[in-house]
C-alpha cells in the first residue's frame, strides 16, 4: 500500500515538472516574430520630416534627423515669403500671432495619409510656434499619426511651441521633442550648425532618437 502511494506521489511530481517546463517555453509565434529591440524603427513605418527654417539652422537639424531615420524631407515655403529684413519679419509675425492669421503655404505634400510618423521642425519666434508651421498643422490632418516636434532657438527655449503642436494635433500621438540653441538673428548670428556645434548636435539628436525609439 505504501509503495502504491509513493508511486502515485512520484508520478504527480513528474507531471508537475513537465507542465512547468512547457509553460516556460515561449510560444512559437513569439520566437518567429520577435518584438523590435529598443531604439529600432519598424521597417514598415513611413516617415515624413517637415521643417520651417529661416536661417537654415532648423534645416540642418532636420537633415541630421533624416540621416538617422530615413523617410522624406520637406522644407516649407510660403506663397509670399517673409521680408529679408529681420525687424519687418518680426513685426509681421507679431501681427499674425495677434490676429491668428496664417500665411498660405506654397509647399504641397501629396498623400499625407501614407505617412505613419511626421517630424515637425521649426525655430522659436517670440517663444511661440511660427505661423508657417501653424499653417501646415492646420492644413494637413495628422490624426492617428505619431508627431515628433524639434526646435532651434536663440537661447530662450521652446516657449509654448511644443504645447501648441499638441493642441493642433489633438488626435495624434505627440512624442517628446528635441531643442537646441541655434543662431541669434537679431545680433547678426545666423547659421551656426557647423564644426564642433554640428558634431555636438549630431550626438544630441542620436541620443534623443534612441530615447524615443527611432533609429534607421
Amino acid at each position: 500500500m505504501k509503495r502504491v502511494k509513493l508511486y502515485g506521489l512520484l508520478l504527480n511530481i513528474f507531471l508537475l515538472m513537465l507542465t512547468s517546463c512547457s509553460r516556460a517555453e515561449a510560444p512559437v509565434s513569439e520566437k518567429e516574430n520577435p518584438l523590435p529591440e529598443k531604439g529600432e524603427l519598424p521597417k514598415d513605418k513611413k516617415v515624413l520630416i517637415v521643417y520651417s527654417s529661416r536661417t537654415k539652422n532648423t534645416k540642418a537639424v532636420a537633415e541630421i534627423i533624416h540621416m538617422q531615420t530615413g523617410g522624406d524631407l520637406v522644407g516649407l515655403e510660403l506663397k509670399t515669403p517673409y521680408p529679408a529684413d529681420y525687424k519687418k519679419t518680426v513685426d509681421q509675425v507679431a501681427r499674425e500671432n495677434e490676429t491668428g492669421s496664417l500665411p498660405p503655404l506654397k509647399t504641397t505634400i501629396d498623400s499625407i495619409e501614407k505617412y505613419d510618423v511626421v517630424f515637425v521642425g521649426f525655430p522659436s519666434w517670440g517663444t511661440q510656434l511660427p505661423p508657417p508651421m501653424k499653417s501646415f498643422l492646420n492644413e494637413y490632418d495628422l490624426s492617428g499619426k505619431t508627431v515628433v516636434p524639434f526646435n532651434t532657438n536663440a537661447g530662450y527655449g521652446v516657449g509654448s511651441s511644443f504645447e501648441t503642436v499638441k493642441q493642433l494635433c489633438p488626435r495624434s500621438k505627440v512624442l517628446e521633442g528635441f531643442s537646441t540653441k541655434g543662431g541669434i538673428e537679431k545680433d547678426g548670428v545666423l547659421f551656426v550648425m557647423q564644426g564642433g556645434k554640428e558634431k555636438q548636435v549630431q550626438i544630441a539628436v542620436q541620443n534623443w532618437l534612441n530615447k524615443i525609439g527611432f533609429v534607421k
